[in-house]
């Protein structure tokens, strides 16, 4: 009697635990949002936090209306689970804990890709993907591995998600990215299109992103940890979801330390996401040296995924998502057939007749490491043609990509009408999130800079002091633009020579106008719109060619798209003579 006391209490008390581990993975959400929000610029932090908050939302409703049923319906040909509303039909007797346990793995495999398309994707059809996924994509394979599909009558094991939620939002992610294009500015191309640079984008808060990083460790513990079922099984679980994470780091340290002579910060909390996404599959079956050398690998492979996806793919991913889920949800997958053995409590992998299986490692040959891959492969196939279908779809339908006008100003105000996520703080990205709005009146009725009159161009791009001859040559001209016209202005000096010039971030406004946006109803009056202020300094290069190519980059068929102010140098040169007179003429440009 009182064992069956005992046993009753214990499985009240991991009852009970397997909930808050769902409370724990759902905590996640938030680590994934500071994560993202930090390794991305400021003007799409308001962006990164709704995408976040909508996949858990969204995917609860699709989850709700179909996906749970596909997950963990009664089975139909190892494929899939029967679809049914027991939610609403049978109240009483539904499987509440499963279902909000398995809905918060869901909502972490769509937001995944979230940060690998940040700061260019439209909101809307980020919605669409997000409740694709949650209610298609994830439920049908995941079911194959936990909802007693092909894979689990197999033999295959994936604990708590290194390939069914890990490898599948970065598989997700890989293919978004990559049909979506790079930011701009991100690849630098010659005429022949080929990259000849790669641009380095830095988070604008990294204690954000390594907020969202400890944030995402501590959800771990519940994410590996919430299925256990005996103390000693849990206790085995927390030492290897602490060993790998920790492995990985301090090699990701070293090894850019090394590498690139100081430690990298943000490449050291990748890694750390890393090391807990390789262990996530292998948490229960492997023991501490295992941990350690799946960490070892995570820490340098996240390292591998970021430089390859850069150098050689050329795909565009802010955060790093492909390298820490797609590439080490695939080694974790595989690290089962290598690092399990018997000797974790609660072991529990065999073959479809029963036979105990174990890893390659510790005498249990290739078996188990060939079951693991058919697994993943057939998980990653599924995902990869899916995906692909859904956003191409999505692309075809209504567009996967925001407008580059959009893009520069953030997708802050131009999605959200958002003026800042820091409003109150003199944050620089501030003057890139107000609006834009053309007044009608101002359309010259020309959009085409080599078909506008004389007095057409003049309108539009004003050149307020005309250059005033001097002995000297010397010009200052400052050029004030949409800061949606620097990258081409910038491009066009380049072209004539000019490679010396200061910019600066201004406010202004003339007879274009800020356009007022919502908030809580109530609408803000921006009269100010983010500007550009670009100086240069010219004496061999004809101040009159300078101020066409300005003209002819700033030139929209508007008044208003630019003015330009000539100073003529002469007198600050006549008070320098000599040598130092002659060094500031062959400095200048």
């Amino acid at each position: 009697m009182s064992g069956e006391i005992l046993d009753a209490i214990n499985g009240s008390v991991f009852g009970v635990w397997f909930l808050i581990g769902a409370a724990l993975v759902f905590w996640m959400q938030a680590g994934f949002a500071m994560c993202e929000a930090g390794f991305t610029r400021a003007k799409n932090t308001g962006n990164i936090i709704m995408k976040n908050l909508m996949d858990f939302c969204i995917g609860t409703v699709v989850f709700i209306l179909i996906g749970f049923g596909l997950l963990l319906g009664e089975d139909l040909a190892g494929i899939i689970g029967r679809p049914g509303f027991d939610i609403f039909t049978n109240y009483a007797n539904f499987d509440w804990s499963n279902f909000v346990f398995n809905l918060v793995f869901c909502a972490t495999t769509a937001t995944i890709v979230s940060g690998s398309m940040a700061e260019r994707t439209k909101f809307l059809s980020y919605c669409v993907y997000s409740a694709v996924i949650s209610a298609i994509v994830y439920p049908i394979e995941a079911h194959w591995t936990w909802g007693g599909g092909f894979l689990a009558q197999m033999g295959f094991h994936d604990f708590a998600g290194s390939n069914c939620i890990h490898m599948v939002g970065g598989i997700a992610a890989l293919v978004g990215a990559s049909m979506l294009g790079p930011r701009i500015g991100k690849f630098e191309r010659d005429a022949s299109g080929k990259v000849t640079k790669v641009n380095a984008f830095p988070g604008h808060n990294l204690v954000a992103a390594s907020l969202g990083v400890f944030i995402l460790w501590l959800g771990w513990y519940g994410f590996n940890g919430a299925a256990c079922t005996t103390v000693e099984q849990l206790g085995s679980v927390f030492v290897t979801t602490t060993i790998a994470p920790a492995l990985a780091t301090v090699t990701c340290m070293v090894f850019t330390w090394v590498k690139y002579g100081k430690p990298d910060v943000s490449m050291c909390l990748n890694a750390s996401l890393a090391g807990l996404v390789a262990i996530t599959a292998p948490c229960d079956v492997t023991d501490a040296f295992g941990a350690i050398v799946i960490g070892i690998v995570a820490g340098l492979l996240v390292c591998f995924g970021v430089w390859f996806l850069d150098y050689k793919l050329h795909v565009d991913d802010p955060v790093g998502a492909v390298s820490v889920h797609c590439l080490n949800g695939i080694w974790g997958t595989l690290a089962v057939g290598l690092f399990a053995t018997n000797s974790a409590p609660g072991y529990s992998i065999a073959d479809a007749a029963g036979n105990e299986m174990v890893g390659l490692f510790y005498g249990g040959g290739l078996k188990l490491l060939g079951i693991q891959f058919v697994g993943m492969f057939s998980t990653a196939a599924w995902t990869v043609i899916t995906i692909t279908i859904t956003f191409f779809l999505i692309k075809a339908v209504m567009g996967l990509r925001v407008t580059e006008e959009e893009e520069i100003l953030g997708l802050d105000s131009t999605e959200h009408g958002l003026a800042s996520a820091y409003s109150g703080f003199a944050i620089m990205d501030v003057s890139n999130t107000l609006n834009m709005s053309v007044n009608e009146n101002t359309d010259l009725g020309v959009s085409e800079y080599d078909n506008a009159s004389q007095v057409q161009k003049d309108a539009a791009v004003k050149v307020v002091t005309a250059p005033v001859p001097n002995t000297s040559g010397i010009h200052k001209v400052v050029i004030i633009a949409k800061l949606s016209r620097y990258d081409k202005l910038r491009k066009a000096m380049n072209a004539l020579g000019v490679t010396g010039m200061t910019v600066t971030q201004v406010m202004g406004c003339g007879v274009q106008k800020g356009s007022g946006e919502m908030y809580r109803g109530v609408e803000m009056d921006a009269t100010l719109l983010p500007k550009i202020k670009l100086e240069v300094v010219v004496s061999k290069i004809p101040v009159e060619d300078v101020i066409e190519a300005a003209k002819r980059t700033l030139y929209t068929g508007h008044i208003g798209d630019g003015k330009i102010f000539v100073y003529s140098l002469d007198n600050v040169v006549k008070i320098r003579t000599g040598e130092e007179g002659a060094a500031a003429l062959a400095d200048v440009e």
